[in-house]
């Protein structure tokens, strides 16, 4: 596995006619991206095409990760699908709010791009199924392998008081 996989050399794109571009495909069985983010069965094409203000990228990735559910805890793969579009700028004159400028050697790295990207596709509060049944308030058992038989009491819900208004 190469030390940069998102680094490209545009080089050759920059001094094609404006609406030329070219796909860049990504394949890799697994890719961890710095510290935090590990993917598995990571794929994507990227399309990088030449405008009047810098090279367009337009790029389309998945990927699958490890969450943690929030209702059981335990651990299952998760399958991200994103995209992308950014400029990068031949000149601070044409610069978008991502303020990506085309570095003099030619060379861009989508990588942070790559990571930016696929962490906002990430859950915030992700859950293993739809129909996850949590773990048991009282003992801790996973409720989707074996019901333990507790139930909640009367009362005990956190709008119990709001049933006894409607009674009322």
């Amino acid at each position: 596995m190469p030390r940069r996989p998102f680094r490209l050399n545009v080089g050759f794109i920059v001094n094609q006619p404006v609406g030329y571009n070219r796909n860049f495909d990504f394949e890799f069985p697994e890719i961890r991206i710095d510290n935090d983010l590990f993917l598995t069965g990571f794929t994507g094409t990227a399309n990088i095409g030449r405008t009047p203000q810098g090279l367009l990228v337009q790029a389309d990735f998945e990927a699958t990760t490890q969450l943690e559910c929030v209702r059981c805890l335990n651990d299952y793969q998760h399958q991200l699908h994103w995209t992308m579009t950014e400029l990068y700028a031949f000149n601070q004159k044409s610069v978008t709010e991502s303020e990506l400028i085309l570095p003099e050697d030619a060379h861009i790295d989508l990588e942070t791009l790559v990571r930016e990207y696929c962490l906002l596709e990430v859950p915030i509060s992700p859950v293993c199924k739809p129909d996850c049944k949590g773990l048991c308030t009282v003992c801790g058992n996973d409720l989707n392998e074996k019901d333990c038989g507790h139930r909640p009491e009367v009362g005990e819900s956190p709008f119990s008081t709001l049933k006894e208004l409607l009674d009322n």
